[in-house]
């Protein structure tokens, strides 16, 4: 896992542009924690961003998005599996909680 482990339990992780579903941990899985999300669009047209439980998706970010950063609180543990995340060209993702 690319993360630095925190002083409170939690971890960060980055995830680059243009992602596909990129698990959050080395494996992740049914249990793990997500608190926060900070979603950095840097092109409007391109910055999606959604996030996975498993299989089920939710976009987060839509394409229409002007640029700038966004702090989304999630505070929620995976029930379906790994928490994934998948991003557009034009965002960049930065995820803090907990992963396996």
């Amino acid at each position: 896992m690319s993360g630095v482990n925190q002083p409170f339990g939690t971890f960060y992780e980055t995830v680059a542009a243009s992602q596909t579903a990129q698990v959050l941990g080395v494996t992740g899985g049914v249990g793990d924690t997500l608190q926060r999300l900070i979603i950095t669009v840097s092109v409007s047209l391109t910055g999606t961003v959604s996030l996975l439980d498993g299989a089920t998706s939710y976009p987060l970010v839509a394409a229409s998005t002007p640029i700038g950063v966004y702090n989304i609180d999630i505070g929620a543990v995976s029930v379906s599996g790994a928490w994934k995340i998948t991003t557009g060209a034009g965002a960049t993702v930065f995820a803090v909680g907990n992963f396996t």
